[in-house]
């Protein structure tokens, strides 16, 4: 007993002495260093146990445990760590404790380039090893270069897998259904399409196709409604964040809120018949990645509220009202190039700094 007691201490007084504050407005916020040492982490999943995942993007998947110790786990599927691309989300199901699934995104070397692909593995704690790894779904014509990747997952209320995939620096193929680029797919566990989809009977249409028109959406969440949110990169200006609906086209290239990188205008201006509308835009942009409708009791006054991490402004964005708006930029020195942001089993905010290799907790 007394040498757990001490553990708990030695582990509290390590947490303790890395903790910093964050004004904000909810009053003054903990910031806590959860794990530290990463090089480009991506995503983090949490285990039920308190443990968690993490992501690096050249392909290294880390368990880390809750007293901090990180333990690299073998059999993670080969990447193809090339610009943008690498090993990118994990995604824990519901229920892990009785499947002891896990599924990850990665960019997969294909005969043309590489494409977003979905793997499924058991973990094995006892080995640190991931068992029965399977590619379930990967996307067909990969392309070259290393952009535009997509690669988040979300579990739907239904326990279907939604995919983003960015549109690879291909625009048009983005309005392409026959195409994955630039779409949100749904599928099932098995990486078939899922039932309902909205192009299942479309003979023009890949079956798995949610949603279309997307540049490179890197943030994706449900919230506590049961709607999904993601948030994509723009070009220079109209980063967005839209309100994901069954079978429409989000616009991309033929409207957007920004223009070229060469100062070009984008296709035929901001609105189109038919054609969706963001619930939010940024211009300039912010260079958005990590995507959390927050629904804890920890911040009762955030419930609903979405959060948007920066990586080109070093800040977390929180976003709220029927008019979609931008309300608070949380910022500090630990806000550097925020890649992922989770919401905790106890309703803390989890996000990751990717300049600083470092996962933190933000708490009250």
């Amino acid at each position: 007993m007394r040498y757990l007691l001490a553990l708990c201490l030695v582990i509290c007084s390590s947490f303790a002495s890395s903790a910093q504050t964050m004004d904000s407005s909810q009053g003054s916020l903990t910031l806590t260093r959860m794990a530290s040492g990463f090089k480009t982490p991506w995503a983090l999943g949490f285990l039920p146990d308190g443990a968690f995942l993490v992501t690096e993007r050249r392909g290294r998947l880390y368990l880390v445990d809750e007293d901090g110790t990180k333990t690299r786990l073998s059999g993670v599927p080969r990447v193809l760590a090339d610009g943008q691309g690498g090993l990118l989300d994990v995604l824990v199901p519901r229920d892990f404790e009785q499947s002891q699934e896990i599924f990850l995104t990665f960019a997969k070397a294909q005969p043309r380039g590489s494409g977003t692909a979905v793997a499924r593995a058991r973990l094995d704690r006892q080995s640190s090893t991931l068992r029965d790894v399977k590619t379930i779904f990967e996307i067909a014509l990969g392309s070259s270069g290393g952009r535009h990747f997509g690669s988040r997952l979300a579990e739907g209320p239904e326990g279907a897998l939604y995919v983003t995939v960015g549109d690879r620096g291909d625009r048009p193929s983005a309005q392409n259904l026959g195409l994955y680029n630039g779409s949100i797919l749904k599928i099932n566990r098995d990486g078939t399409p899922a039932a309902g989809n909205p192009f299942l009977n479309d003979t023009e249409a890949l079956p798995e196709i949610w949603s279309s028109g997307h540049r490179n959406p890197q943030g994706m969440s449900f919230d506590a409604k049961g709607r999904l949110w993601a948030v994509e990169h723009g070009a220079r200006g109209g980063d967005e964040v839209n309100l994901i609906r069954k079978g429409r086209n989000y616009g991309w290239p033929v409207i957007a809120y920004g223009r070229h990188y060469s100062g070009g205008s984008i296709g035929e201006g901001t609105t189109k018949p038919g054609l969706e509308q963001p619930e939010h835009f940024w211009d300039p942009s912010i260079a958005p990645s990590g995507l959390m409708a927050y629904s804890g009791n920890m911040f009762e006054n955030w419930q609903g509220d979405i959060f948007v991490g920066s990586l080109k402004f070093d800040y977390i964005s929180r976003l709220s009202g029927a008019n979609l708006t931008e309300l608070e930029a949380l910022k500090s020195s630990e806000t550097k190039r925020v890649r992922d942001i989770r919401q905790a089993p106890d309703g803390s905010i989890w996000f990751i700094s990717e300049d600083r290799g470092a996962i933190y907790r933000m708490s009250r």
